[in-house]
């Protein structure tokens, strides 16, 4: 028995079964959440507790945090918390790898915008237009829109 996230369905027949909205028509994500003794062996931690036949599966993600040091990191500065992080050996948080991992799942991408008053994110499907990011907005800047300036987050920053 597979789960329904794993069938290859036609069009039409996801389409009938839709309306059912089966759980495991859904992507699935799975947060193991280590002690603070696996922290620091957060990358072969799947493998270890034995769920890494869960990885290679559709519409399927696991994510390996501590949630103890990401209780920490919450609470301190940027520069300490990026000291924790490489006392242990990581990179981002596990926050971060979790929204990554979720958006990956959804088949959504951030995209932001900037302007005098805020520099604001906003969540599209992957592969919408710039036309159908606009309309996230506002519908008039979606029937009204010309053109638009894509600059990739890095080259922005750096």
């Amino acid at each position: 028995e597979k789960p329904l996230r794993e069938l290859e369905l036609p069009p039409e027949e996801r389409k009938s079964i839709g309306g059912f909205l089966f759980l495991s028509q859904r992507p699935m994500l799975y947060v193991l959440n280590l002690g603070d003794d696996e922290a620091a062996e957060l990358a072969t931690a799947v493998e270890r507790h034995k769920l890494s036949a869960l990885q290679g599966r559709p519409k399927t993600a696991v994510v390996a945090v501590c949630g103890r040091l990401e209780a920490e990191l919450a609470e301190m500065a940027e520069k300490e918390a990026a000291e924790l992080l490489a006392s242990y050996g990581l990179k981002e948080p596990g926050l971060n790898r979790l929204i990554h991992a979720t958006y990956d799942l959804l088949g959504l991408i951030p995209f932001f915008t900037a302007g005098e008053p805020e520099v604001r994110a906003w969540t599209i499907r992957k592969g919408a237009t710039a036309v159908k990011a606009a309309g996230e907005i506002h519908s008039d800047i979606e029937k009204g829109f010309i053109r638009a300036e894509v600059v990739r987050w890095d080259d922005l920053v750096a």
